[in-house]
């Protein structure tokens, strides 16, 4: 399986391009750091024993004032920013993840149920997706999140606000999936092993999924890689706006968003380390996803 994955025509277009390895190797080090944070960050910045105000707006270890023991200095709250940055890269990445895997069921069922029955429910389902699309992505979270905590309360918000942000970042991405799916599908269903599917009596769900399905998940993978570095920065947008993740457990855009207070006041380095942090991520991410859609795309092998 490994040695196939290696002589295939995906891997050698990967190789042959320096970018996407650099690309690849920088998200995956990012990923890697935030899913082992707990064990490489040098303090727990959610621990509200082990921080002391005496530490507040320490600058960087080499910058003077200092302190080795905070290699890229502390916050208002003396927490540690390269162990709050790590942290903090966890939720931004889990809500990303989340949120495309969330789109990515929604959209692909709604695309398949679309497409493969076609009539009333195609054209119900479609003009749902064609008025979603004239509002923007960011529009659509700000309003789903500001009715969820209306309905919750303060206190209660706190407690849902991850689920509610993957729901609303979620609902914001489906509608290009279920219109990619749909198109695809619609291809798909006029060729002979859908014909032959349908003639020995197999089960219009059992077509969808287990036959048509793996035909059409290409486009749906280059889409995801995209929108999954969008999805980063929605949530980023909408913590920096004060409406996302609490302080109390922040992430990279509540982090930026935090440091922005205090950004003329000297403390450049609350902002500008999880700024670089949070571009870098999605850059990597955006160019993986340039890759795959040339790498998959059969007119520019």
């Amino acid at each position: 399986m490994l040695a196939r994955a290696l002589d295939s025509d995906l891997f050698y277009s990967f190789r042959r391009s320096p970018v996407t390895v650099v690309s690849a190797v920088v998200a995956l080090g990012l990923v890697l750091s935030a899913v082992f944070a707990p064990w490489i960050a040098p303090h727990n910045p959610f621990d509200p024993a082990s921080l002391s105000i005496l530490d507040s707006f320490l600058p960087p270890a080499w910058a003077e004032g200092g302190d080795p023991r905070f290699l890229l200095g502390t916050d208002d709250q003396g927490r540690d920013m390269l162990s709050t940055i790590l942290y903090g890269m966890r939720i931004s990445l889990a809500v990303g993840f989340a949120s495309v895997i969330f789109a990515m069921l929604v959209g692909i069922t709604l695309g398949l149920v679309a497409g493969y029955f076609g009539g009333f429910l195609d054209s119900a389902i479609m003009r749902v997706a064609d008025v979603q699309l004239t509002f923007p992505a960011i529009l659509i979270a700000l309003l789903i999140d500001g009715a969820a905590r209306a309905l919750a309360g303060p206190r209660a918000y706190d407690e849902i606000v991850f689920g509610v942000l993957v729901f609303s970042i979620g609902l914001s991405f489906w509608v290009q999936y279920a219109r990619t799916v749909r198109g695809s599908v619609l291809v798909e269903i006029n060729k002979e092993y859908v014909l032959a599917a349908r003639l020995i009596g197999l089960r219009a769900s059992t077509i969808m999924f287990k036959h048509v399905l793996p035909n059409v998940l290409g486009p749906v993978l280059v889409i995801a890689t995209i929108n999954l570095a969008l999805a980063i920065i929605i949530e980023a947008t909408l913590s920096f706006l004060g409406v996302g993740v609490p302080p109390t457990q922040p992430s990279l855009g509540t982090l930026i968003r935090i440091g922005n207070d205090f950004l003329f006041s000297g403390e450049w380095w609350i902002t500008i380390f999880p700024g670089i942090v949070l571009a870098v991520l999605a850059l990597a991410v955006n160019l993986l996803g340039d890759w795959l859609r040339d790498a998959l795309n059969p007119k520019l092998r």
